[in-house]
């Protein structure tokens, strides 16, 4: 009898452990969002969430650089300008000027290319320099240390005394850019200008930002003085507005590319405090087929300004043309120049 009971009791125990094992199951693993949606959807939405995200939006700096690129940028009388590449990252000029309202002369150059690279037409270090036989000369470095940091510095001897120094620095964050610069550093005279400005990506099409300029030195009214202007730029599609606003005026300017041959620009510059305003019209034509760049401008003092490119195929030479006049005056300028290599 007892063996029976025993035998029961052990059977009525099995069944129960195997009913509590059954009962119990392991937690399901989370289903991935993207399970259930086509891959054709998610790249479409991986490509929407690319294009949503804010980039960089250059310096203070490029603000105007659109519209200013494409004026006519004119000189006098004869040049005649050789380049001569000597390796990958050495290059050598030789200019020859001859003008009758500027000195005329002989000015040697030279550009090294470095082998630090960030993007496929960038490299760093690059070292420009330029001299005449008086000595005096155009030196600059450009250099970038970083990914985001890039820095450059300037200077500027005559009769081989330095008149002149800039130093600045750029940092470019994901959204933003933070830049400073440094404009004749006196430590002996306590001179100098410094030079802050930050530019903010607020969405894909617009930018604002503020640029802070402080000058101290014994020249200067109060020994010292601060300016700080407003910067901002809307770009939409081909068209791109810039505007700086400061207490001492404004600087306005619009770029639009009307065609991969035409491009027009339009700026406005007022000066509060003298009360004066120019306005100047420019554009540029590009003729590829027939190797042709035309940049011409007109500004509301009734300066009509023009510079011709056109590249001698087959060979190696460009001829430059310049033209610049003044009705009012009853002025006019003209220059001629051949670039070889």
């Amino acid at each position: 009898m007892g063996n029976v009971l025993a035998s029961t009791a052990k059977a009525e125990n099995s069944r129960g452990r195997g009913n509590v094992s059954a009962g119990l199951s392991l937690p399901e693993a989370p289903t991935p969002p993207s399970a259930g949606i086509p891959p054709q959807m998610v790249e479409a939405l991986e490509s929407e969430a690319r294009q949503l995200e804010l980039e960089n939006p250059g310096t203070v700096e490029e603000l105007h650089s659109r519209c200013r690129d494409i004026q006519a940028n004119t000189f006098d009388g004869a040049k005649i300008m050789l380049n001569k590449g000597l390796s990958n990252h050495f290059q050598v000029t030789h200019t020859i000027n001859m003008n009758s309202t500027a000195p005329s002369g002989y000015r040697f150059g030279a550009t090294y290319v470095g082998t630090k690279q960030y993007g496929p037409n960038e490299a760093f270090p690059v070292l420009l320099g330029e001299i005449d036989p008086m000595g005096n000369l155009n030196a600059n470095v450009i250099h970038q240390l970083t990914s985001r940091l890039r820095c450059k510095f300037a200077s500027q001897f005559q009769d081989s005394k330095l008149v002149a120094t800039q130093l600045s620095g750029d940092y470019r964050g994901k959204d933003y850019t933070l830049s400073l610069t440094l404009g004749n550093p006196g430590i002996l005279t306590g001179s100098g200008v410094v030079v802050c400005q930050y530019l903010q990506a607020v969405t894909q099409r617009l930018a604002l930002g503020s640029e802070l300029a402080y000058q101290y030195g014994p020249n200067v009214p109060g020994r010292q003085v601060a300016v700080l202007s407003a910067v901002g730029r809307y770009a939409i599609g081909d068209s791109v507005w810039s505007c700086t606003l400061g207490p001492g005026g404004f600087h306005l300017s619009y770029y639009q590319k009307a065609s991969d041959q035409l491009q027009i620009g339009v700026e406005v510059e007022t000066n509060l405090r003298l009360q004066e305003s120019t306005a100047t019209v420019a554009y540029q034509v590009d003729l590829p087929k027939a190797d042709l760049v035309f940049r011409g401008s007109l500004d509301s003092n009734w300066h009509i300004a023009g510079v011709l490119e056109k590249r001698l195929q087959p060979l190696p030479f460009s001829l430059a043309i310049s033209g610049r006049m003044n009705h009012l005056k009853n002025s006019f300028r003209l220059g001629c120049g051949l670039m070889i290599g």
